[in-house]
């Protein structure tokens, strides 16, 4: 089964609404090998069409032009790429189709074809909140920035239930720039102050009290 792999720029107060004052000033050779490492992993392209417009409108040309970015373009172009949208598109870039029915039940499909290596989502963030919702999100792969952006749309909008996330690998850059990579997790068993009593350091007040 194909695994959904969200990648994302994100602040370190939860801000994936990417702002160029705040990305671009830590991108370098790390981000760019880890972005690459997530491209790697997918041979599918699953994205909303606020990115799908913002690719298309970028990487056909940057194929074309011949330039040190044209191997990734064309790697993005030779992709399937699957565009969740509520309006009929005319595609202009190759591979291109539009996704068809619910997207549920549509992602449920991509994740069960055995010919699929991954299904990497690339920012879309409305496409993963939906997906984390309904669990089926395998990897979250977030690029967490050293700054509070303040403003912006956040991942994790509000709901009535916590995801529960386990790290499966993390590393961090010398921009200060963290990759943190979580898989979904069953929620722990609940626990309460007095089960952590023991773990207090001596002489501090409990929790709440002060």
């Amino acid at each position: 089964m194909a695994k959904v792999i969200s990648t994302l720029f994100i602040s370190a107060d939860g801000v994936a609404e990417i702002d160029p004052d705040w990305h671009f000033p830590y991108f370098d050779e790390n981000m760019g090998r880890a972005a690459a490492e997530d491209y790697d992993a997918a041979d599918v392209l699953l994205i909303g069409r606020e990115t799908y417009d913002s690719f298309a409108g970028a990487w056909p040309d940057r194929e074309a032009a011949g330039g040190d970015d044209a191997p990734f373009a064309k790697q993005l172009g030779d992709m399937r790429k699957v565009v969740v949208s509520r309006q009929p598109l005319k595609f202009s870039w190759r591979n291109s189709e539009l996704i068809q029915g619910d997207l549920l039940d549509a992602v449920t499909s991509l994740k069960a074809d055995v010919g699929s290596r991954g299904i990497l989502i690339p920012g879309s963030i409305s496409v993963v909140q939906q997906l984390l919702a309904a669990g089926l999100v395998d990897e979250l792969r977030l690029l967490v920035h050293p700054v509070a952006a303040r403003k912006g749309r956040r991942l994790f909008d509000d709901g009535d239930a916590p995801y529960h996330l386990t790290m499966t690998a993390m590393e961090a850059f010398p921009t200060g720039v963290i990759r943190v990579i979580y898989s979904p997790a069953a929620a722990p068993a609940k626990v309460g102050y007095d089960e952590v009593t023991d773990r207090v350091p001596a002489g501090n007040q409990p929790f709440g009290e002060g």
